[in-house]
């Protein structure tokens, strides 16, 4: 069994997200985890699992759907983006290997190509090109100015083009600021992400969203066994505090391995939207159970 784990650029649309969310569960074998939006990132992530082909074909389904319903010419919102089906990642979860993930995104690519006419750009473990390796080096207007690794055009007119990968487990983590100044959110960011010289493993931006009226830390813990949780969390803290603001709340997209919420609990239940829906195993054992898809959260 396989996780995908695709972000669609649509958050304000909830009918479009569902949607979205309905195609990729009507592959059969695909088990539908929970899907959920962002106004202000304008941005969803839904969650699935399943057998590697159950996954690609869901995947496929997922992006056609957005790729009907979303228009990329219009849209706007905090998230850098490049395709209705911005990026595709595959996870493998116990018992199987990267190799699946990897074969399933090769495959998802040709699928989204031939049947869609979407590109595809490949990344982590998927990436043919060791410099397309990190996510962010090729999502970007623009590209790399290289060649997609799958089509024949950088990006569809209206449905861009997708970023696929196959990756470990990613923690989608964000920190709310006490002060609408997006330049304070900026500097934070750059401060604790990796490529600053901050955290190891940690990708951070700094954003801000007009719905909440505040700016954000926005992060992507990589590989969340490596990082020093609590350190992270009191670090954009300090760094708050020097800048005149204060750190608020928490928020946890998607859901979190059972691993990383033993390694530090407190850092979890920072976040406003935390229960222990949000842990994998919790969920899909609960889905399982009831066959049925209930609300996570």
């Amino acid at each position: 069994m396989i996780e995908c784990v695709p972000n669609f650029s649509e958050g304000r649309d909830l009918e479009k997200v569902r949607s979205i969310a309905d195609a990729i569960a009507s592959a059969e074998g695909v088990l539908l985890l929970d899907w959920e939006s962002d106004a202000d990132h304008n941005r969803s992530v839904v969650t699935f699992a399943g057998p590697a082909g159950a996954v690609v074909e869901g995947a496929i389904r997922g992006a056609e759907r957005a790729k009907e319903l979303i228009d990329l010419s219009k849209h706007q919102g905090a998230h850098p983006r490049v395709g209705v089906a911005d990026v595709i990642p595959f996870i493998p979860l116990a018992g199987d290997s990267m190799g699946t993930c990897v074969a399933a995104a090769r495959a998802t690519a040709e699928g989204l190509w031939k049947r869609l006419g979407i590109p595809s750009y490949f990344y982590e473990a998927a990436a043919m090109d060791p410099e397309r390796k990190r996510l962010e080096k090729t999502r970007r207007p623009g590209f790399d100015g290289k060649p997609p690794d799958v089509g024949n055009i950088a990006a569809h007119p209206t449905a861009g083009a997708s970023m696929v990968g196959a990756r470990g487990f990613l923690i989608a983590y964000n920190v709310d600021l006490e002060t609408k100044d997006v330049a304070i959110s900026q500097a934070i960011a750059k401060r604790v992400r990796a490529s600053s010289g901050g955290f190891p493993h940690v990708k951070a931006m700094g954003l801000y969203l007009p719905a909440r009226e505040c700016a954000q830390v926005s992060m992507n813990l990589t590989r969340y066994e490596e990082i020093p949780l609590m350190d992270l969390l009191r670090t954009i803290d300090e760094e708050a505090v020097k800048l005149g603001t204060r750190g608020g709340a928490g928020e946890l997209i998607g859901f979190i391995p059972m691993a990383a919420f033993q390694k530090a609990p407190e850092f979890f239940r920072r976040a406003r939207n935390f229960s222990e829906a949000r842990i994998l195993e919790v969920r899909m054992r609960n889905v399982e159970q009831d066959n049925i898809l209930r609300p996570a959260y």
